[in-house]
């Protein structure tokens, strides 16, 4: 025999399926905030934007300096594929960040001038190593939008904060001169 359902056993399953919900979006937020919190900042050039992009989207698309990566760089046997996670220790070179090595598995020891930032191969060449971190879109504050409009096409200086769990996040980003 089935039971049926009774309103009072609604409200509780609903109850707690709108607790579900807010305690996910919670933690989504939290794990934000806790990457800027406990993150190491790098900075990062991009190649120059075109600020135009803002009038028809809500946001630049980003091409980091570390986007191309000279396949020398790859530090395993077997060639790259598509889709691979790896893993780009990134040191400080001038003002901003630039890579040295990359990985496939995350490496268990760093020297301390390096970080590591994940990333996700799109394609590779003979020589060339084209790889996406999920940073690649920067959804501008309108104040900024203004000074990007007037300056026209130029190059940012973009800071990440990477978090020790690997999440990454852009907090700021800088018109380069």
């Amino acid at each position: 025999m089935a039971v049926l359902p009774t309103p009072a056993n609604r409200r509780v399953w609903l109850v707690l399926l709108v607790g579900a919900q807010l305690l996910f979006i919670a933690a989504v937020a939290a794990a934000g905030y806790a990457t800027t919190a406990y993150g190491r900042t790098v900075q990062l050039r991009t190649a120059p934007v075109n600020p135009r992009d803002l009038l028809e989207r809500d946001h630049l698309r980003l091409t980091y300096g570390i986007t191309y990566l000279p396949l020398s760089l790859w530090q395993e046997a077997k060639e790259p594929r598509r889709r691979q996670p790896v893993y780009v220790a990134l040191r400080a070179q001038g003002n901003a960040y630039a890579a040295v090595r990359v990985y496939e598995q995350e490496p268990r020891a760093l020297p301390s001038d390096q970080v590591i930032l994940r990333g996700w191969v799109v394609g590779s060449s003979r020589r060339t190593l084209r790889l996406r971190y999920g940073l690649e879109r920067y959804y501008a504050p309108e104040s900024q939008v203004k000074a990007l409009n007037k300056k026209g096409p130029h190059a940012l200086l973009v800071h990440v904060s990477i978090a020790p769990w690997g999440q990454a996040r852009i907090t700021e980003a800088e018109v380069l001169p």
